[in-house]
């Protein structure tokens, strides 16, 4: 299973990183891997580069958009596309500073509809190095 973190960057710093996302990836990379004494920190550099998603909006949109196609379902806060023409199974959870999205494939039909809702997102999976902007 992938997991991906799902960060609504700053748009200067979009403008700043869009030519060298590893920059922007490294950085986060380095926030989710700060030891406990750095926590604060790490919060005021997190502050500075995400701006906080409207949690209760999104979530509502994601579900009033997609509650009627047939592989979608929501079970408590969690947003699922079971699509067994597709073989994907994507499960998305939304928080105020990022969205999570754990991935049994290598795509999932929530990219297209978070970024026709949102821009400036950026993608990326602390695991495998993996990271993109939508």
């Amino acid at each position: 299973m992938k997991v991906y973190y799902i960060f609504k960057i700053k748009k200067e710093f979009v403008n700043l990183y869009k030519d060298t996302p590893s920059v922007l990836y490294n950085i986060l990379k380095s926030i989710y891997y700060l030891d406990t004494d750095s926590v604060e920190y790490g919060y005021n550099l997190f502050n500075q580069l995400i701006m906080i998603l409207d949690k209760y909006k999104l979530d509502r949109e994601i579900y009033i958009s997609m509650h009627k196609d047939l592989p979608y379902i929501k079970k408590k806060d969690i947003h699922i596309i079971n699509n067994l023409y597709k073989d994907e199974v994507s499960r998305l959870r939304i928080n105020n500073f990022f969205m999570k999205l754990e991935l049994d494939q290598d795509y999932s039909t929530f990219y297209n509809y978070l970024n026709s809702k949102e821009k400036d997102l950026f993608v990326c999976n602390f695991k495998t190095t993996d990271f993109f902007f939508l």
